[in-house]
């Protein structure tokens, strides 16, 4: 069974973690969870901690359609996010939609850097 926890982490910090694949109810919850979370937040940083991923149901992905223009508002409430994730391919992507996303800065870290993501989202 899918796992997507979205915890606050100090006041403008959210630690969200995947581990699996995620369908409607469960993005659904989430995602609400991470608007909710995110609605005091502001030049925020996010952990992004992905287990193992999988492709998310169709129904998931329609969901995350619908909420996409809280979505929208809520990235500008972030500053940084740091993606760490053993997936090769996620971490490339995770690059790429930091150079789509303005005003938010992206970067990528295997799960044995995390102390590197910590510290770059701290800006240490």
């Amino acid at each position: 069974t899918a796992m997507l926890t979205i915890k606050e982490h100090s006041k403008n910090r959210v630690d969200i973690e995947l581990d699996g694949k995620l369908d409607a109810d469960d993005m659904r919850v989430a995602l609400e969870d991470l608007i909710a979370k995110s609605e005091t937040i502001e030049q925020g940083r996010m952990l992004y901690t992905i287990r193992e991923f999988a492709l998310p149901t169709m129904g998931a992905i329609g969901v995350e359609i619908t909420l996409l223009p809280k979505l929208f508002g809520l990235l500008g409430r972030y500053d940084k996010c740091a993606v760490v994730t053993d997936s090769n391919w996620l971490r490339k992507a995770a690059l790429v939609e930091g150079a789509l996303v303005p005003g938010l800065e992206i970067n990528s870290f295997e799960m044995k850097d995390m102390a590197a993501a910590e510290a770059w989202l701290e800006g240490e």
